[in-house]
């Protein structure tokens, strides 16, 4: 992989990680089209895209982790606080009491990943991650959007869009950790390839009762421990089978990894920003058209021989 490839790579992660459109589907896409993977002009191999795909996405979804941390650092900050608390009881106030709130919610919805990962990892790397599973996930998920559009429009009307209704603060707030466990629950659902971790996030929120951009929120903080726990899981586990040196290498050394980690971050902050903004005024129906096309282009690359089935 050279430092052009890693940087197209890093902005398609940074784009798509936190947009409900699946940043798996979108990097293997781009990974075909790019001809990583490929030998002697033959198809890339689907097994051996994914692969690629995973070492390089270890590194740069850093990138994309630390863009949240610092656009949501008042948020960062409480938790640091109210983490600081838990072991100094003394120097608590309002803020770090927020924070320890908001620990306890992260980890309700942190958990119930973490086991199902744990427990039946091998089994959905072996089975979910072919093509025609990623597929039929980012279909099933853009039906999905499209159908409940109404729905969604009628929550927007009753928060008053991005600029009236309950805070977000408030909201978050009001969030108990029974609600919390119940988005980490639907969040299994993301370990699918495909499906969209943004995705079911925002939906599980949303059908608890939180405006939709303070489910965008809580998202974007979930995010966090999940795909922080999760890179740092398969980065141990790379290190260990392969030996730092030859895992840097196989990233292409360190120039393309520095390069795809800065344009993720980038890319990820001005798409979280972004996608705030849209999500005050507009339902996620645009997301579903677009991830009809994505597959779309997808089945085409597998017909044209671009992927290996």
């Amino acid at each position: 992989m050279n430092t052009l490839q890693a940087i197209v790579l890093g902005i398609v992660e940074g784009v798509t990680e936190y947009l409900p459109v699946s940043s798996t589907g979108h990097l293997i896409l781009t990974a075909a089209a790019m001809g990583l993977g490929a030998q002697d002009g033959a198809a890339g191999d689907a097994a051996q895209l994914k692969a690629a795909v995973d070492r390089f996405s270890i590194i740069i979804q850093g990138g994309a982790i630390l863009a949240v941390a610092v656009l949501y650092w008042p948020r960062v900050r409480q938790i640091l606080r109210g983490g600081v608390s838990l072991v100094r009881p003394g120097v608590r106030d309002a803020q770090a009491s927020m924070g320890v709130h908001l620990i306890l919610l992260l980890a309700a919805g942190f958990v119930p990943a973490a086991i199902v990962g744990v427990l039946a990892g091998k089994w959905i790397k072996a089975n979910l991650f072919g093509p025609l599973p990623v597929i039929g996930a980012l279909v099933v998920g853009g039906i999905l959007m499209i159908v409940i559009a109404p729905w969604h429009r009628s929550r927007l009307r009753a928060f008053g869009g991005s600029s009236g209704g309950v805070s977000h603060a408030d909201a978050l707030r009001g969030l108990s950790w029974r609600g919390a466990l119940f988005i980490g629950c639907v969040q299994t659902l993301a370990l699918w390839p495909g499906t969209s971790r943004s995705l079911v996030t925002l939906l599980a929120g949303m059908l608890i009762g939180l405006p939709p951009v303070a489910a965008a929120e809580f998202a974007f903080l979930l995010g966090l421990p999940t795909l922080g726990a999760a890179s740092a899981k398969d980065l141990l586990e790379g290190l260990r089978e392969m030996g730092a040196a030859e895992f840097l290498a196989a990233l292409g050394g360190p120039m393309p990894v520095l390069a795809g980690s800065l344009a993720a971050m980038a890319s990820a902050a001005v798409s979280v920003k972004w996608l705030v903004r849209y999500l005050g005024r507009h339902t996620l129906e645009l997301f579903g058209w677009w991830r009809i096309i994505v597959a779309g282009a997808f089945a085409w690359a597998i017909a044209m021989g671009w992927i290996a089935r």
